[in-house]
């Protein structure tokens, strides 16, 4: 039987009252609180990779204890269940407490080589922060969960993961676009797991209230066990280290994302996580058509705050929040700009070693035209629909070396590109002629490098199978129906993204037209 240990109960100021009603929580970083149980419980879906290294197996999580801990329903020994004290700014402006509404932290569980994992049910009910709602969640919200946060790990992108996605047999009343029709749902958890749950919003609470010993308290937990290599640094400095590990770490997921056309939907401070990992999945979404402007999320239809070109600006807005938060603690080692300042570099590098090797460069060199390129190819995407993901699948078929000292003829050009254009029609005239050109340029800059590792380079930064929405849309569907088998056939698509196989070429498709306005694929809420 695995280890639980509660490390964070112990060392960090409980709530003294244990009442699970909603309620204003004071100096305190978390709230014992035990899952409420529910009534049939199934195993929909378990990670065997994820559940091996805790020293589990799919089988075990589908029975007894397990499943009744999974669902909320039981506990192991040494499980001290609670939910997390925090604040944050949502859209742009700061909310007060938030907390985990939905979301309870069972225990740390020791895996076999030692390494630690909370893990949390997400849905398992209500808690002190849980505000007006029930804390639970359904299938829609859950599975779409549990098959991005796993497909991200194979991606190679930071990411929290997904051990299970089991069912409740109990009916959820959700209002899926906040539009006065609510309806009623089938319920479901998804079991959470990383390193650390801790998001720039536990530090904001805390600082917002002027309570700085505590933040104080949260920044030595965090560091002794999750930032261990800065635990010999002291005072101001210690701080300071964390905070430009914390944007360098930032810098990187956020790169990541735009590697892989990965739009998070609701970048709030309490989403961000501290360790810089992908959390919290609710209204995001893979780009079908390029669009830097685009977000899945309908609550932010109108501000358009979190659109996927926006991304990196919010991460340094998020980061010079949390920054403002540990102030008092840094006295003044390094100040808010030197946080952002070191952000962009990292950002910077990470994007354009990423960007570069998409297009089987090993960097972006300014000097051989990589800039220019570069915008041109972003110049092309703009001009009609294109595929984000089989844009670079497609530019990884061009046989460049075949067309030195020619320009590429437009039955070579469809044929290798056609696939990434949504409207064949739009594949002439103006555009058929910038395809060219831009090929022309790049085929002369990527024969300076060795095929072998350019084609490399390619494969390891250019994924063909993601999980868009309509995918995850026709999951939801035949599941609700019974039907697990689309399910089954994304989860096994994900987990090897980069290398394509025969019998998964609809998994690897266009969107549909059927999906352009669907709900659930091209608008999604916070709401679960």
């Amino acid at each position: 039987m695995p280890v639980f240990d509660d490390r964070f109960v112990r060392e960090l100021p409980a709530d003294l009252d244990e009442t699970n009603v909603p309620r204003f929580v004071e100096r305190a970083c978390y709230t014992l609180v035990d899952p409420t149980p529910v009534r049939s419980p199934a195993l929909v879906a378990a990670s065997a990779d994820l559940a091996a290294s805790l020293g589990l197996t799919v089988e075990a999580l589908g029975r007894s204890p397990w499943l009744d801990v999974l669902a909320g329903n039981d506990l192991l020994p040494g499980m001290k269940p609670y939910a997390v004290c925090y604040g944050g700014h949502q859209f742009g402006n700061w909310a007060g407490q938030l907390g985990d509404g939905r979301a309870i932290t069972l225990g740390e569980l020791v895996a076999p080589d030692g390494t630690r994992h909370e893990i949390q049910l997400k849905g398992a009910g209500p808690t002190p922060y849980s505000r007006r709602a029930d804390g639970r969640a359904v299938l829609r919200s859950s599975l779409r969960e549990f098959v991005c946060s796993e497909a991200m790990h194979h991606l190679g992108v930071p990411t929290t993961r997904a051990l299970a996605l089991v069912t409740t047999g109990e009916q959820v009343l959700r209002d899926i676009l906040y539009d006065g029709r609510p309806a009623f749902e089938p319920g479901a958890i998804v079991t959470r797991v990383a390193p650390s749950f801790l998001r720039f919003g536990n530090f904001q609470l805390f600082a917002s209230r002027g309570d700085h010993d505590i933040t104080a308290v949260l920044v030595d937990h965090a560091i002794r066990w999750h930032f261990s290599h800065l635990d010999a640094l002291s005072g101001p400095e210690r701080v300071a280290a964390l905070l430009l590990e914390v944007a360098e770490r930032t810098a990187l997921v956020i790169a990541h994302w735009l590697r892989v056309g990965f739009v998070h939907g609701v970048m709030n401070t309490d989403n961000m996580s501290l360790l810089g990992l992908t959390i919290d999945y609710g209204p995001f979404g893979f780009l079908d058509v390029y669009d830097p402007g685009w977000t899945p999320n309908t609550t932010d239809a109108h501000s358009r705050r979190y659109t996927f070109g926006n991304q990196p600006r919010i991460g340094a807005w998020n980061l010079a929040a949390l920054a403002e938060a540990l102030t008092p603690l840094l006295e003044g080692v390094v100040d808010v700009q030197r946080v952002l300042d070191h952000y962009a570099d990292a950002f910077a590098r990470a994007h354009g070693t990423m960007l570069a090797h998409k297009l089987g460069l090993p960097k972006l060199d300014e000097e051989r035209g990589d800039l220019a390129l570069v915008q041109t190819m972003f110049e092309l995407m703009r001009s009609t629909e294109v595929d984000w993901t089989l844009f670079f699948r497609g530019l990884m078929r061009v046989p460049v070396d075949a067309l030195e000292g020619r320009t590429p003829h437009e039955d070579e050009a469809r044929a290798w590109m056609g696939e990434a254009f949504y409207d064949a029609a739009a594949l002439s005239g103006a555009t058929m002629r910038s395809l060219l050109g831009f090929l022309e340029v790049y085929a002369a800059r990527a024969r300076a490098e060795h095929p072998d590792e350019r084609r490399a380079r390619m494969e390891r930064a250019n994924p063909l199978y993601v999980p868009r929405n309509w995918l995850l849309a026709e999951a939801i569907d035949a599941l609700t129906a019974g039907d697990a088998a689309p399910l089954e056939r994304l989860l096994e698509a994900v987990k090897a993204p980069y290398a394509p196989r025969a019998g998964f070429e609809h998994q690897a498709g266009r969107r549909p037209e059927w999906a352009r306005h669907k709900i659930g694929c091209s608008m999604l809420s916070c709401s679960s």
